[in-house]
């Protein structure tokens, strides 16, 4: 058989149609090699045979007696049952014990006189030592070779565990392993021989054969090891050739000019760049002085500054007589960066203007909601090159819009955006423009390689000077209403000191919030009236207006807002005319008001801790220091407070995304789009593979710069080409 297609055999031709449709609708496996890459999740260890004189406590053993006698006892008021079984193998007597649903089938089979093998751990109960729940197989007495070839297959076995679904359980999907397992033979070995040699690694069939039927522990660590590698390695080497690619693509060098637009930026600061700006505007302008278009990540801190390095990047480009485009995931966004570029710009955002600079250029916001004129103005600037900068949503991608030069993309909030609008964003230069791609959600090193590895790295982890501490506490509502009370004092004390406040609810509450989501939460509520539906912006604004804030201005921004409703309560809140805004998380990204202290988020248990983080960042963002409180009823000893109490005592948010990602899934870490990477990612774990991942990542580097092409390594080719078809490849894009 072909080395390949055995690989891609279906699994009806091996396993039957039945069997095949359940593995295919419920865990995703089609081929034989799914199959053989749905690894066990864990072993359940027999120990040897052991007769029941000489039982070790605390270990796992196998025995082989008869059952002396069972009997079924209640308890609980005869709202539980227990079995206790009896056993004896004339040296030693041992009880078993069975509880709840699992003591139907073995009371119907373990019946006096009956003979079986046993496995479990041994445990001491009432000083009389027990077997919980074993695993057990009866015996046929009368065939003693039979028993004895069974007892040989059975004791001292390390059992796969596979991850199974209500369908189909674990025990059969080992029947199935069995029947394709003899395919592991023809796996393609990606590896070159000498690196596999090097690193003194098991083949890969071997490492197959391992981790579905080990032998020894020793054996599941070889599988494992070879297993991540291979995972590591060929992810890597996938996007070393992506990043190669690049480099070969042509691109307009732009270097900044002495005496241009930036220079007269820079002398007109009202502060100096902090040590991290400077190194991270380096790099990029090193990056947009190359003939290859530049792909580079700039990760910052909530507040580190990154709208400032990369204002000065597009500032540089459109020196070079370039054009510059910033993209936003949402209006509100759109504008606040347009307001804030234009604010520190002053007259250098008028270029051609009565009283612009002569040496300025239009700054023009392009966003979805925009009447006509103002719309077809802005198209006007960019086709003719009259506007150097841009700053806009999805608007931005429409075929309409056209440049004149488009040297630089930057894209704000790189997670919210997915592949073919990034493209279609860089597509609208004359050659590949350069790409900036920022993001305030901070990202473990190991992801940054993973999920991000196309792109090259720059952190900014300095704050700029003047940047007050966000002090944070958790307020237990449930337990303590009266620290919710005091919350609210601390916000109208906030107020009184002239400052504002945010308050962020999880849902909006208007009669559109989810279709038919009213009936379904008022169901919910009266089944478990714990489970109510979460809190609001709009009922919360009205208790507000009406009881603890009562008497202070208090207004709402959410997303079904008109746009223009939405800049006016932004505008509004900006000049402090507004004390206190209750919101959605429209506020989470880029929001700058210096004058907003205080924060208090709503069912902030409902919030992921990388959110949470972002939504604080909102505020302390001047001189007055400020207060981030977390509104919970979740209960004191839940996962959920865990949660809380680790955003309420660090504000670094390196060390929150590792909590961040060490309490969820994988899959939710790569997010839902990256389909290629999650299905491709079954052994290595990105949080704790750290080292795996880096010397992978050197590995392929160094393949792929001798040979692009893995011309001499026709194996890798092949498994890269299984691994990167178009589903897949969109990970790479960035999903």
């Amino acid at each position: 058989m072909d080395r390949v297609s055995s690989f891609d055999e279906p699994l009806k031709k091996l396993l039957g149609g039945a069997t095949a449709k359940v593995m295919a609708e419920h865990l995703g496996l089609h081929t034989v090699g799914d199959l053989l890459h749905h690894y066990p999740r864990r072993y359940e260890e027999r120990g040897k045979l052991t007769a029941l004189a000489d039982l070790p406590l605390d270990e796992h053993v196998t025995v082989v007696a008869q059952v002396a006698d069972a009997r079924i006892l209640m308890f609980n008021n005869g709202r539980g049952k227990r079995l206790e079984v009896t056993l004896t193998d004339g040296s030693g007597r041992l009880q078993l014990v069975f509880f709840g649903h699992g003591v139907h089938k073995p009371h119907k089979e373990l019946l006096p006189g009956r003979q079986a093998m046993f496995a479990g751990k041994v445990s001491v109960f009432n000083r009389r030592m027990q077997l919980a729940h074993p695993t057990y197989q009866l015996l046929d007495a009368s065939d003693a070779d039979e028993a004895t070839e069974a007892v040989d297959a059975f004791a001292g076995r390390l059992l796969p565990i596979y991850p199974a679904c209500k369908q189909l359980d674990s025990w059969r999907i080992a029947k199935a392993v069995d029947a394709v397992l003899p395919s592991a033979r023809d796996a393609v070995d990606p590896l070159p021989a000498a690196l596999r040699e090097g690193r003194g690694f098991t083949s890969l069939p071997e490492a197959l054969l391992k981790v579905h039927r080990p032998q020894t522990k020793a054996d599941i660590e070889d599988a494992k090891a070879r297993l991540k590698w291979d995972e590591a390695f060929v992810l890597q080497v996938a996007l070393a050739r992506r990043r190669y690619a690049e480099t070969q693509l042509p691109a307009a060098a732009r270097r900044p000019v002495a005496d241009g637009l930036l220079d007269a930026f820079d002398a007109k600061l009202p502060f100096t760049l902090t040590e991290g700006q400077e190194k991270v505007s380096k790099e990029i302008f090193d990056g947009l002085a190359t003939e290859h278009p530049m792909h580079r990540l700039l990760q910052g801190e909530v507040g580190s500054g990154k709208t400032m390095v990369a204002l000065r990047a597009m500032l540089a480009v459109v020196d070079a007589g370039g054009q510059a485009a910033m993209l936003a995931p949402t209006e509100v966004l759109a504008q606040q960066h347009h307001r804030s570029i234009t604010e520190m710009m002053g007259e250098l955002a008028e270029g051609g203007m009565l009283g612009g600079s002569d040496r300025g250029t239009k700054v023009v916001l392009l966003t979805g909601s925009m009447g006509m004129a103002a719309r077809r103005q802005a198209l006007l600037d960019l086709v003719t090159g009259e506007a150097g900068i841009v700053i806009g949503t999805h608007a931005l991608i429409e075929d309409k819009v056209q440049f004149h030069d488009l040297g630089l993309v930057v894209v704000d909030e790189q997670h919210r955006f997915g592949v073919e609008q990034r493209d279609a964003l860089r597509s609208k230069g004359k050659q590949p423009p350069h790409l900036l791609v920022m993001t305030a959600t901070p990202i473990p090193r190991t992801v940054a390689m993973t999920v991000f590895g196309d792109l090259e790295t720059s952190v900014l982890d300095q704050l700029p000077a003047g940047r007050s501490p966000i002090a944070s506490h958790v307020v237990p509502a449930k337990d303590k209403p009266h620290f919710l009370a005091r919350a609210w004092e601390r916000v109208r004390e906030e107020v009184e000191n002239g400052h504002q406040a945010y308050v962020v609810c999880p849902r909006i509450g208007d009669d559109a919030d989810e279709a038919g989501g009213k009936a379904a939460k008022k169901k919910a509520a009266e089944q478990d009236p714990d489970k109510r539906p979460p809190l609001a912006v709009l009922e919360i604004a009205d208790e507000l207006r009406g009881g603890a804030l009562a008497g202070l201005s208090v207004e709402v921004l959410h997303g079904r807002m008109h746009p223009d409703e939405k800049d006016d309560v932004m505008r509004r809140f900006a000049a402090g005319d507004v004390d206190v805004l209750v919101a959605t998380t429209v506020i989470e990204v880029g929001v700058n008001v210096p004058n907003a202290t205080a924060m208090v988020i709503m069912d902030a248990d409902r919030f992921g801790v990388s959110q949470l983080h972002q939504l604080r960042g909102r505020v302390g963002r001047g001189s007055a220091p400020g207060l981030c409180l977390l509104v919970s009823e979740a209960h004191e000893a839940s996962p959920a407070r865990a949660r809380l109490s680790a955003v309420a005592a660090t504000l670094d948010g390196f060390e929150l995304s590792r909590i961040d990602l060490e309490q969820r899934r994988e899959g939710d870490v790569l997010g839902q789009a990256q389909s290629g990477v999650r299905s491709s990612l079954r052994m290595l774990a990105v949080i704790d593979d750290e080292e795996v991942i880096a010397a992978a990542r050197e590995e392929a580097v160094a393949i792929v710069a001798a040979d692009p092409e893995l011309e001499h390594l026709p194996e890798l080719r092949t498994v890269l080409t299984a691994l990167l078809d178009k589903e897949r490849e969109e990970y790479l894009d960035k999903g």
